[in-house]
């Protein structure tokens, strides 16, 4: 691609929460195998926030202004005198100050190409910790439009996004959709089987939790291999349980940006209606229910188990309001699943659920990709771009309030396993849309073009 044969994919912050960027060098890094190419990846962590959780308040303001300019010096040390020069810096925004700066100094010094990949904006970012009316957005806003423009080059995530950048901030940008990697696969009956298994102690089993779940596998040993929640080994055959729950999977960073409390409200309103259509009385006993259901009877509408993973501030909160629920037929579990479980999660679940609200409007969420990648439908918070993900009654619903999450459930889930046509139409829906486009081809269409014209006109 260039004289040097480097390219440097920048992150400040955490590798992990940046999916995309991992992408990026992985799909740099392929092109070993058909170029002379090499590429180095820098990743920047700097853990300022366990040091400023223990700051005044009072100094808050301070810390605005002293942690931008740390990490302006760390990331330009790194940039212009560790790393060695490459053809092209490659940094994803947000974060804007001081990442773009520094790149951009970088950049010049070293004569590389300056590529900016845009997720969010920064600024809107900052809006909801600190308010939109700050003069720190201001500010901000300002550095991001300003080191924005002097890209050599620029991705974005949406047209929506492609459309602001270009009417209100003068910058060309090529739309590079997130698509699935290939691990994000619908999973095999077997694989449920051996994942349900090595979970079974924190799905049936957890410490100090009586729900429609313990309630009805006392029969199931923490380290059951035969037996799970959701399956069942006989003889050499796995089959699924008729009467198991429905699983509904949320990915959730626990912030003020992903409003937990409609999933909590919409499981209320699941649990209180689906009482009030088979006609049971509010003050009947649950553990009669749930003897009928541990003996094998079948309803209506299942039992819902959410299973939530992340982490994030907000989690203990919710927890706490989780137990104080008390609930029928609706479970939760909260957990952090490994990079390969996940995956495997997610294409053994029946719905997704996305809490997602853009703070510009015009991002996508990943998670979203990542579960059509493996197959599976999603109820997801509408607002102003999501329609260029989810295509509504192909591969997912929209809704806005807790109530219309709540007749969501109810329409997709009657008479499931078996007779859920609405689910199953959405999860056909789903699985074509995964299978419809991958990373590796998004990648080699739209961002290899941008990259090798940036590098050929910067070297010219």
């Amino acid at each position: 691609m260039g004289k040097r044969g480097r390219a440097c994919v920048v992150v400040l912050g955490d590798l992990g929460r940046s999916p995309r960027m991992q992408y990026h060098a992985l799909s740099l890094a392929r092109q070993v195998l058909q170029h002379p190419w090499t590429w180095t990846l820098l990743l920047m962590e700097i853990q300022w926030q366990k040091y400023s959780h223990s700051l005044p308040k009072i100094l808050y303001p301070l810390m605005l202004l002293l942690k931008p300019i740390i990490q302006l010096v760390i990331l330009l040390w790194f940039l212009c005198f560790k790393v060695p020069p490459p053809d092209a810096f490659i940094v994803q925004n947000p974060p804007s100050v001081p990442t773009l700066v520094a790149v951009k100094w970088a950049s010049s010094l070293r004569k590389s190409a300056f590529i900016v990949d845009w997720h969010n904006f920064g600024y809107t970012l900052l809006g909801l910790s600190v308010g939109r009316s700050s003069p720190f957005v201001s500010i901000y806003h300002w550095f991001e439009k300003h080191y924005g423009q002097m890209a050599n080059g620029s991705l974005c995530v949406t047209r929506a996004m492609q459309h602001e950048l270009a009417q209100n901030w003068g910058i060309r940008a090529t739309v590079l959709y997130d698509q699935p990697p290939e691990f994000f696969c619908p999973t095999s009956l077997q694989e449920k089987h051996k994942l349900f298994s090595r979970l079974n102690r924190y799905l049936c089993h957890p410490l100090g939790v009586r729900d429609c779940v313990t309630a009805t596998t006392t029969g199931i040993g923490a380290d059951d291999q035969n037996e799970t929640l959701f399956t069942t080994l006989v003889d050499t055959d796995i089959l699924l349980k008729p009467n198991r729950p429905a699983l509904v999977v949320s990915s959730t960073s626990w912030t003020p940006d992903e409003d937990f409390g409609i999933l909590l409200e919409a499981a209320v309103m699941y649990d209180r209606r689906v009482a009030a259509l088979l006609d049971e009385n509010d003050s009947a006993d649950e553990g009669v229910l749930w003897k009928e259901i541990s003996g094998g009877k079948q309803y209506l509408y299942p039992r819902l188990l959410f299973i939530i993973t992340g982490k994030g501030p907000e989690k203990e909160k919710y927890e706490e309001k989780i137990k104080r629920l008390n609930l029928k037929r609706v479970a939760f579990r909260t957990m952090w699943l490994s990079a390969e479980e996940y995956p495997l999660l997610l294409g053994s679940a029946d719905l997704g659920v996305c809490l997602h609200t853009s703070s510009s409007g015009l991002d996508l969420p990943m998670k979203v990709v990542d579960m059509f990648g493996c197959g599976l439908p999603v109820c997801a918070v509408s607002y102003s771009c999501i329609d260029e993900l989810v295509k509504v009654e192909k591969n997912g619903l929209l809704f806005s309030l807790s109530s219309e999450l709540a007749d969501e459930l109810l329409m997709l889930f009657r008479g499931f396993p078996n007779e859920c046509d609405a689910l199953k139409s959405l999860k056909n829906g789903a699985l074509e849309t995964g299978s419809s486009a991958r990373w590796a081809a998004e990648w080699e269409e739209h961002a290899k073009p941008l990259i090798s014209e940036v590098i050929s006109r910067n070297l010219n």
